[in-house]
C-alpha cells in the first residue's frame, strides 16, 4: 500500500472528496486456519481478491450454527481455502496411516458454511483443501493420499508436494475442452506448483472433472449446475498474475450474484403455478427444509423467491373410478389427526377445500413470514412487510363438482385461478390427453367460464385441448392464462402450445408461462434450465415480452438442472442478467405480466 500521510483528516478527505464514497465490490469471504489458538491466512489470498476487483473478509473457523447462517446473509462469494486433511469420518472412512494432521476447529464449521452457501447460491472457489472441502459437503469423495489410491498412474509419477519455491510451477495440468478453465486461460494446458498429498477421488454428481495432472490426479472441478462454482487443487494465490484469472472469475460471479440480490429486493417475484399440496398427505413440513417437497420457506427463502400460487391439483378420475378413489385419504387421516371427520367418499370440492383449510393452517402457524394473499395489492404489501405469499389456484374444474354455484364459493375462498381440466376430459371441455369427449369446451363449460369471469377467477388453459383453447378464447370476456406451458414448436408435444395458439393467446391480451416438467421442455435427453430459457426466449419471439412469465410446476414433476427447486429459481434471473435482459422486463417475466392480467379479470368482479 502506497503511504499517504500521517494526518487523519487528510486520509479522511480522500475518502469524502466524492460521492459514492468508494465503488461497489463484492464482498468475499475467505475461510481461515485455526493454529495455537489464532485464525490465521496467507496474505497471498486475500490480496490476490483486491486485486481481482473484490471485498476480502475473513471467516473464522467458528462452529456456531447462528454465525454460520448469519455471515452468509452479507456475502457475495465465498473463498475456501487450503490446509490440513479433513477428519475422513466426515465421508464415513476410517482414517488411513498416511493421514496427515487433521483440524477439528475448521473441519464442521467449513462443511457447514460450503452446504449452508451452496442452499443459497453463493458463488465458491475452493483451493486445494477447499476443493477437497467442496467435494465432501456436496455429496464428492477425497482420497486420503493419492499414493495409495491413484489407480490412473501413467508412467512418470508427479511430485504433488513440490520442494521447489511456492511462486514455481512444477508440473502441467490437462484443462478439459469448454471448461470455464480452458477459458481463462485460453489454453488446453498450463503449468502449477502442487502442495498435497490427498485429492478429490469423486466429485459426485454436482460437479464435473475439468483439470487433471499427467498421473490422472484431479486438479480441478466445476458444476454440472450451471453454478458459479470451482474447486482447482493448486495454488493460485502464489502465482502472481498467472493465478489471477480464477480470482477474477470468483469475483465477477460475485457480482453477479449480488446484482441479482439486489434485484430481488427490489422487484415482486411470483411463480404462477405448484403442486406442493399434492404432498400433504405424506406429513411434509414447510417449516423445515424438508427434502422430499421443492417449496418451502426455507428453499423460498434461500432462492429469495417471494410468491407463489400453490394449487390444489385434482386427479382425473378414469372411466368407472371414485374421486376418492385418486387420492390418499389414508395419508391425510394420518399425518392430519385434526382431519378425522373426512369422509371415504371425499367429493372433489371437498377436497379442494381440504388443501385451502391445509394451506390457511400452516400461514397461520408461521404468520410472521408468510400469508395468503388474494390479489395483486396483497402480494406487494406483503413484499414489503419481508412476508412471502401464497396463492390458491386450483387445477381441474373437476373441483366444481359439476355445479356452476360453486365458482362463487372458490372465489370467496380466494382462488385466483382455475385450470378448466387436467389429463382426461372433464364436464367442462377436452383435455389436450383426452378423447375429444365435448370437440372443446362444452355447454356446462361455457357456463363455467362465464361465472368465472363474473367472479374475477383467472381461466388457465395449460392440459386443454387445442379446440377447448381456441372455444374458451372465443368465450371469455378477460383474458387467458396458461399457468404451465411450453412451446409446441421447440417441444412436440401435446400439452404444448402452438406458435398460433400463443399469438392468439397475445392479442387477446393473455399470459403464458414456460414451465420446468422436462417432458415439455424437451423430448430426447436431459432438460435443463438452459432449455427452459429457450422455452421463454421462443415465446417472447412469438409473443412479446408482455405476455410470458415462469411457473415452475414444481412438486408436479416440474425440476430440472440448474434450477431444481425453489431455492434455485434466483439462478433464472441470473441466466436472464447473463443474457442482458433489463430490469423492467424481468419484472414482466417474474410475474408483471400475470398480475396485470389478474387485476383486469378481477376488476371486472369488482364492476
Amino acid at each position: 500500500m502506497k503511504f499517504k500521510s500521517f494526518s487523519l483528516a487528510q486520509n479522511l478527505n480522500e475518502v469524502y472528496a466524492s460521492f459514492p464514497e468508494a465503488k461497489q465490490k463484492p464482498l468475499i469471504g475467505l475461510t481461515t486456519n485455526f493454529s495455537d489458538g489464532d485464525a490465521t491466512i496467507r496474505d497471498r489470498y486475500y490480496m490476490q481478491v483486491v486485486k481481482a476487483g473484490g471485498t476480502p473478509v475473513l471467516i473464522p473457523p467458528v462452529d456456531d450454527n447462528d454465525t454460520l447462517v448469519n455471515t452468509l446473509e452479507h456475502l457475495d462469494g465465498l473463498l475456501l481455502t487450503g490446509g490440513a486433511d479433513f477428519n475422513p469420518l466426515w465421508c464415513g472412512e476410517e482414517p488411513a496411516p498416511q493421514l496427515h494432521h487433521i483440524n477439528a476447529q475448521r473441519d464442521r464449521a467449513e462443511l457447514m458454511l460450503t452446504r449452508l452457501a451452496y442452499n443459497r447460491q453463493i458463488p465458491m472457489l475452493g483451493i486445494c483443501r477447499g476443493i477437497q472441502t467442496l467435494a465432501m459437503a456436496l455429496g464428492g469423495k477425497v482420497r486420503q493420499d493419492i499414493a495409495l489410491t491413484n489407480t490412473d498412474r501413467m508412467s512418470s509419477p508427479v511430485k504433488h508436494s513440490q520442494d521447489a519455491d511456492r511462486e514455481e510451477p512444477t508440473h502441467s495440468v490437462e484443462l478439459a475442452e469448454g471448461s470455464v478453465l480452458a477459458n481463462l486461460y485460453g489454453s488446453g494446458r498450463i503449468y502449477v506448483n502442487s502442495f498435497h498429498h490427498q485429492a478429490v477421488g469423486d466429485p459426485g454428481e454436482k460437479f464435473r472433472v475439468t483439470a487433471k495432472a499427467p498421473d490422472g490426479v484431479i486438479e480441478a472441478i466445476e458444476s454440472t449446475e450451471f453454478k458459479g462454482i470451482m474447486g482447482v487443487q493448486w495454488h493460485p494465490e502464489w502465482l502472481g498474475e498467472e493465478g489471477q484469472p480464477v480470482f477474477q472469475w470468483l469475483v465477477r460471479e460475485a457480482e453477479l450474484f449480488h446484482q441479482t440480490k439486489e434485484l430481488h429486493e427490489r422487484i415482486l417475484t411470483l411463480d404462477t403455478h405448484c403442486d406442493t399440496p399434492m404432498f400433504f398427505p405424506q406429513g411434509v413440513r414447510f417449516d423445515q427444509r424438508d427434502p422430499r417437497i421443492l417449496y418451502d420457506l426455507h428453499k423460498m427463502t434461500d432462492g429469495r423467491q417471494d410468491a407463489v400460487i400453490m394449487v390444489a391439483y385434482l386427479p382425473q378420475p378414469k372411466l368407472g373410478q371414485q374421486f376418492s378413489q385418486t387420492v390418499d385419504i389414508a395419508g391425510i387421516l394420518k399425518h392430519n389427526p385434526d382431519m378425522q371427520g373426512i369422509n371415504s367418499q371425499l367429493s372433489p370440492m371437498a377436497y379442494a377445500d381440504l388443501i385451502f383449510d391445509k394451506l390457511e393452517r400452516i400461514v397461520d402457524e408461521q404468520s410472521q413470514y408468510i400469508s395468503v394473499a388474494r390479489t395483486p395489492a396483497d402480494l406487494y404489501e406483503d413484499k414489503r412487510q419481508g412476508r412471502k405469499s401464497i396463492m390458491f389456484g386450483i387445477e381441474n374444474g373437476l373441483a366444481l363438482n359439476h355445479d356452476v354455484a360453486n365458482v362463487r364459493h372458490f372465489a370467496q375462498r380466494g382462488v385466483v385461478y382455475i385450470t378448466l381440466c387436467h389429463n382426461g376430459d372433464n364436464d367442462i371441455c377436452d383435455s389436450a390427453r383426452g378423447c375429444n369427449t365435448h370437440n372443446g369446451v362444452s355447454q356446462f363449460g361455457e357456463k363455467v367460464i362465464q361465472a368465472m369471469n363474473d367472479e374475477g377467477i383467472m381461466v388457465d388453459l395449460s392440459h386443454a385441448a387445442e379446440k377447448s383453447f381456441y372455444d374458451a378464447l372465443d368465450i371469455s370476456r378477460t383474458p387467458i392464462v396458461c399457468s404451465h406451458s411450453n412451446s409446441r414448436a421447440l417441444c412436440d408435444v401435446p400439452r404444448n402450445l402452438t406458435d398460433d395458439q400463443l399469438r392468439a393467446l397475445a392479442r387477446k391480451g393473455g399470459v403464458a408461462h414456460i414451465t420446468l416438467y422436462h417432458g415439455f421442455l424437451r423430448k430426447d435427453g436431459e432438460a435443463t434450465v438452459l432449455d427452459a430459457i429457450e422455452h421463454l426466449e421462443h415465446a417472447i419471439d412469438i409473443m412479446g415480452i408482455d405476455h410470458v412469465g415462469i411457473g415452475t410446476d414444481f412438486d408436479g414433476d416440474g425440476t430440472v438442472r440448474g434450477c431444481a427447486d425453489a431455492s434455485e429459481l434466483i439462478n433464472f434471473t441470473m441466466q436472464l442478467l447473463r443474457r442482458r435482459y433489463s430490469e423492467r422486463d424481468i419484472v414482466k417475466i417474474w410475474g408483471g405480466n400475470w398480475l396485470r392480467v389478474m387485476a383486469q379479470v378481477q376488476a371486472v368482479r369488482n364492476q
